[in-house]
């Protein structure tokens, strides 16, 4: 939803989650992303005193003759957006007037991620199996942190270079089982929620509800209730069996919302993996089912094989999609 105004540099740019804010400041076309800083939503009433605090910190009063907003929510194109698992609220005027920038762009999280797809480089991610990226063809990435993201980008035919995004609320899309297995897990979980989301167990938020419906079906008890980073952590999948079972339990069933939105978006380009969970998991996720029931599609297990699954590991992919975006707009004015 853009305010237009001409020229996007200096450019700030902030991604903001259910957890965290991040920033980040680009001096003009061609300069590097700068001055990345993360600041805990929870410390600040509103996201404009987050980013008058990082300015102060980093900009020593400078203002940016742009802002580019990545926020997790469904953005809305005429108003105010609420973040999704936060009680901040961004308007995006009232946000460009309070740090004097004078204009703003606002994306979804995941649109922003979308947005750095074709301008990965190896370097930039790992490859879970053998394919890898063709950014001849459209590309997707879901990604579990806070909540669950999705979106897609499609190369624009006749404008080599050009990219449109898809961007929805594809975590909110209700969870199905594809093993006998993961239909107990359902039915064990909406016994707590009525609609069981993809996000209702694969994210964040989601994994503690995941740990105790792994206990019901397997008979195993619950100790303590433990958070979602004590969950995933390596220290506790070695001495908790249940920490175990419940990572494993998520790396399937994320490899089966994958595959949907595989096909789904027809992502031959590749279907990556972002967000703050799966790239802590290292060889763990590697070694998971994650791949085996990515492809598990019946008839189109061939056509799903040779998608690749890369897992980003660039710092900051959401920002530098941000970055990506005003300068190929910088570029066609």
């Amino acid at each position: 939803m853009p305010i237009t105004v001409h020229g996007s540099f200096p450019l700030l740019v902030a991604d903001i989650g259910g957890t965290n804010v991040r920033f980040g400041w680009v001096a003009h076309a061609g300069a590097p992303l700068s001055a990345v800083e993360t600041l805990r939503c929870a410390d600040y009433s509103r996201p404009e005193d987050a980013a008058l605090a990082y300015q102060a910190k980093f900009q020593a009063g400078a203002r940016p003759a742009r802002v580019a907003i990545a926020i997790a929510s469904a953005v809305s194109a005429t108003g105010p957006s609420r973040v999704t698992n936060s009680d901040w609220i961004l308007e995006p005027s009232g946000f460009a007037q309070a740090i004097g920038a004078g204009g703003i762009d606002v994306f979804n999280d995941f649109e922003a991620i979308a947005l750095a797809l074709p301008h990965l480089a190896p370097g930039d991610y790992t490859l879970v199996g053998s394919a890898v990226p063709n950014s001849q063809y459209a590309m997707g990435v879901i990604g579990p942190g806070t909540g669950l993201g999705v979106a897609g980008v499609l190369p624009l035919h006749g404008r080599p270079g050009a990219w449109q995004t898809i961007c929805g609320e594809g975590g909110h899309v209700t969870l199905a089982g594809a093993t006998a297995y993961q239909s107990e897990l359902l039915r064990a979980a909406r016994q707590v929620h009525s609609h069981v989301s993809a996000e209702r167990l694969v994210s964040g938020i989601g994994l503690p509800t995941l740990r105790r419906a792994v206990a019901e079906v397997e008979g195993l008890v619950v100790e303590q209730e433990l958070g979602s980073e004590e969950i995933g952590t390596l220290g506790a999948r070695r001495t908790d069996l249940l920490c175990e079972h419940t990572m494993e339990a998520f790396c399937c069933l994320l490899g089966s919302i994958a595959g949907n939105l595989a096909l789904t978006l027809g992502a031959r380009g590749g279907l990556f993996i972002a967000g703050g969970i799966v790239p802590k998991l290292g060889d763990f996720f590697v070694q998971s089912g994650f791949r085996e029931h990515f492809e598990a599609k019946g008839r189109c297990v061939e056509y799903l094989r040779d998608i690749s699954t890369p897992v980003i590991t660039i710092a900051n992919p959401g920002l530098c999609g941000l970055v990506r975006n005003a300068l190929q707009e910088s570029l066609m004015t």
